[in-house]
């Protein structure tokens, strides 16, 4: 072994994501553990595991073979945005007892953990805490910090925690490590889509007021800027930007409707509705804002889907939660995008445009993307092998056989040039020397 080769477990492996940065910069496996027989099935169809033992379930593991570094991305849902936020009152989020435990077991020069963004909230501020100071006890200095797949080349935002211990032995080490700075070589999403035709779109530059109104919103993201034509299409009925689609933009309504739907989006949110972030109107409430209002036309809009009655004499807009999306989509993103949504576990009802929407201005941007894209169904969900390639996994990578088990295993990767990267600063401090 040369002086930068070193050994490592590879703990909660899934289907190598971890791996794939750690060999990249001159790991050597020496075992793996994971209880997802379909995910094992992809680990075992790319790496060979010959001479590594399979470790199987980690809580009843009660040490592992002595090794350099372990790694390991722990079942992350009950922390994250997405899921409950049960914290360690979820099975997964107690396997971190497993990952502390094995460390201080095995006494690794290193390791390194990954988890959702939700456990660096505030709101699980002393969960950290409790997972940082038992590492601590066990005689590591411990780093935390985000890091965004993003800014390593990978076309989506997938911010998640990588905490990285150094036993405290290694100080000259511990006094060298930093985290990685950004790398971003971004390309258009259709770098990683299949039959799509590669093309640079220039971006135009307006006035925020020419796309927002007098009212210019703060970014959603910092993939969003305020002066610039988004290249990605939300379908909701609760928001109203330059790229929002509504359900009366694509169901046939009249002008009357549409105006009547606008005033509902406009006003469900003021405090004089109700405390909530959205609030039905009564039709009192909407004769007062929509002049010779009457009953049959809030009737027709229900029959239409987009409005729903909530109590007798109440009206909702019936698309109103954002990630349900409208007639099963929620985004769709131009090819000249240079990110895509974050991929998860339970999948997403994001799409790819398979053709680039043509020059169009400001005013009418919308309008030609229902025109040139959504009409002509002109866009289609991704395929495991590109969301292998969106999560930054190589060309050579096999995705599992089964779309909805590959689809699921990729939403709960870690992205491989995320971890090379994190690697590389680990291996610069000599550590392993």
């Amino acid at each position: 072994m040369n002086k930068k080769e070193f050994t490592y477990i590879d703990l909660f492996s899934g289907i190598g994501g971890f791996r794939l940065g750690l060999d990249a910069n001159g790991g050597k496996s020496k075992g793996f553990s994971e209880i997802d027989k379909w995910a094992i099935e992809t680990y075992k169809d790319n790496f060979d595991i010959s001479n590594e033992i399979e470790l199987g379930d980690v809580t009843k593991l009660k040490t592992l073979p002595k090794v350099d570094l372990i790694t390991g991305g722990v079942p992350c849902q009950s922390w994250s945005v997405a899921g409950k936020k049960r914290g360690f009152d979820d099975p997964r989020g107690r396997l971190w007892h497993d990952a502390i435990r094995l460390v201080n077991a095995v006494q690794p020069k290193v390791f390194i953990f990954e988890n959702v963004k939700g456990l660096k909230d505030p709101r699980n501020r002393a969960n950290l805490e409790l997972i940082m100071d038992s590492f601590k006890k066990s005689g590591y200095t411990v780093f935390a910090e985000l890091l965004n797949s993003y800014d390593y080349d990978v076309p989506q935002n997938r911010s998640r925690i990588y905490i990285v211990g150094f036993r405290n032995d290694f100080k000259e080490s511990i006094a060298k490590f930093n985290y990685p700075k950004p790398n971003k070589i971004n390309k258009n999403l259709a770098h990683y889509i299949e039959d799509i035709e590669q093309r640079e779109v220039t971006k135009v530059k307006y006035r925020p007021s020419t796309l927002h109104g007098n009212r210019v919103p703060r970014a959603r993201n910092a993939f969003q800027n305020l002066n610039e034509l988004n290249d990605f299409f939300v379908f909701c009925d609760t928001r109203n930007g330059h790229t929002s689609i509504h359900s009366w933009d694509i169901y046939r309504t009249t002008k009357r409707e549409k105006d009547i739907c606008l005033t509902i989006l406009k006003n469900r949110r003021k405090k004089i509705y109700g405390e909530s972030d959205g609030n039905p109107l009564t039709y009192s409430n909407l004769t007062e804002l929509i002049p010779d209002l009457n009953s049959g036309e809030l009737e027709a809009l229900v029959e239409k889907n987009i409005l729903k009655k909530v109590e007798p004499n109440k009206y909702e807009l019936r698309n109103s939660k954002n990630s349900s999306g409208i007639e099963g989509i929620y985004r769709i993103f131009l090819p000249n995008s240079r990110i895509f949504s974050t991929l998860t576990a339970t999948g997403t009802k994001d799409f790819v445009a398979t053709d680039y929407l043509n020059f169009v201005n400001p005013d009418n941007y919308k309008e030609e993307f229902i025109r040139q894209i959504f009409k002509t169904g002109k866009f289609r969900a991704i395929k495991p092998s590109e969301a292998a390639k969106i999560q930054g996994f190589p060309e050579n990578f096999r995705p599992h056989p089964v779309d909805r088990h590959a689809n699921k295993q990729f939403g709960n990767a870690v992205s491989p040039p995320v971890v090379a990267a994190l690697v590389n600063q680990v291996v610069r401090t000599g550590i392993f020397e």
